[in-house]
């Protein structure tokens, strides 16, 4: 039995447009709403079950779009309604994150939080539970503290941590400050960076007090830590809640946590950063979704769809279908195959980043029914 931590509060940014993983991914069903990996739960589902046993059921909030407040109930039934914070339109990270902080902190002055997307791989949860825990300490200290992935191998797709000194907080076995932020690097460089062993990958996972969170908001962009203030002040009162989002929300700074708190604060000596010995994958794409299901091994086919009628011979890649129709693949090697009762996508692991591509594309077309 695992112990709660007690002034623990988890948050889930629960949003998404479904342009990666079109056409399995809509706009009103984006990823985090599908089990991508056989578990048998959605993402979402299974980022609860990992942060349940340290938050508690009771101190878990999820912060998702209007339009998919009905699917996330339907998935977290044993969700508080007071901790389904909505928003009217995506506004990033920062904004979402900012405001679970502000109105947790409104009622609990003293609160850590901490902030992990609900539509990850993680795979080990005993160290998954560590890594939380010892950031959690860290976070005590007042610093903010992310959760860096050891990497398994020189990836592209993924930003980077570089770290820089230890850091010794009681409770904590592993902590060290952060020295800079690096964009997803070449292949070279990435190779570099795990030859180094300084290197971590950036999982965009955020453990601090909620009341250091929101004053590097503050040093960083005063009008948006503003409003998430004015929205937090008129949360709790339902008659003022849905006027008061309507009225400021969207006109709310759009802009990535990363770059309103974590670089700031990284330059200031206040980022810290704990390694995470975990599998863990954003499933970017398909060509990553691929991965995960075939366990890694490169010649395989994995595939997804439970009622899935696929013949291969000398094929590789993915296959993820959501019709009744047969589908043969003979000799063709890392494929993609994605078919839905109305979107058929056909392409390869290597071009599987391009598919956001296709959905701006049928936006500008006005190909609306099939987003």
């Amino acid at each position: 039995m695992v112990d709660e931590i007690p002034d623990f509060y988890a948050v889930i940014p629960a949003g998404g447009v479904g342009s990666r993983l079109w056409p399995l991914s809509r706009a009103d069903a984006p990823k985090f709403l599908h089990d991508l990996t056989g578990s048998g739960h959605s993402l979402l589902r299974d980022t609860w079950d990992r942060l349940a046993p340290l938050a508690g059921p009771d101190r878990i909030a999820v912060v998702t779009g209007r339009a998919h407040r009905a699917a996330v109930e339907a998935q977290l039934p044993g969700i508080p309604d007071k901790n389904v914070f909505l928003e009217s339109e995506p506004r990033d990270s920062a904004a979402a994150i900012g405001l679970a902080a502000a109105i947790l902190h409104r009622r609990h002055p003293d609160v850590i939080i901490g902030s992990f997307a609900a539509d990850h791989v993680i795979r080990g949860s005993r160290v998954f539970e560590f890594a939380v825990r010892d950031a959690v300490e860290v976070a005590r200290e007042g610093y903010i503290c992310t959760i860096g992935i050891t990497p398994s191998e020189p990836a592209v797709g993924f930003g980077y941590i570089k770290r820089g000194g230890e850091l010794i907080v009681e409770g904590a076995r592993d902590a060290s400050l952060v020295e800079r932020f690096v964009e997803k690097p070449d292949l070279e460089t990435a190779r570099a960076y795990v030859s180094d062993r300084s290197y971590l990958w950036n999982a965009g996972m955020f453990i601090s007090r909620a009341d250091v969170l929101l004053a590097e908001i503050e040093a960083n962009s005063p009008e948006l830590h503003a409003g998430l203030l004015e929205l937090a002040e008129a949360w709790d009162d339902r008659d003022r809640r849905g006027p008061a989002v309507d009225r400021i929300w969207p006109k709310l700074k759009k802009i990535a946590i990363d770059y309103v708190v974590a670089e700031p604060a990284a330059e200031k000596g206040k980022l810290a950063v704990v390694p995470g010995h975990f599998d863990w994958d954003d499933v970017g794409d398909f060509a990553s979704l691929a991965k995960l299901n075939s366990n890694g091994r490169k010649n395989d086919l994995a595939i997804l769809g439970e009622n899935a009628r696929i013949l291969s011979d000398a094929a590789s890649g993915i296959v993820v279908s959501h019709t009744s129709r047969v589908i043969s693949l003979i000799g063709v090697k890392d494929i993609v195959v994605v078919d839905t009762p109305d979107a058929l996508l056909v392409t390869t692991s290597e071009n599987a980043q391009r598919v956001k591509h296709v959905v701006d594309a049928l936006k500008l077309t006005g190909r609306g029914d099939v987003l």
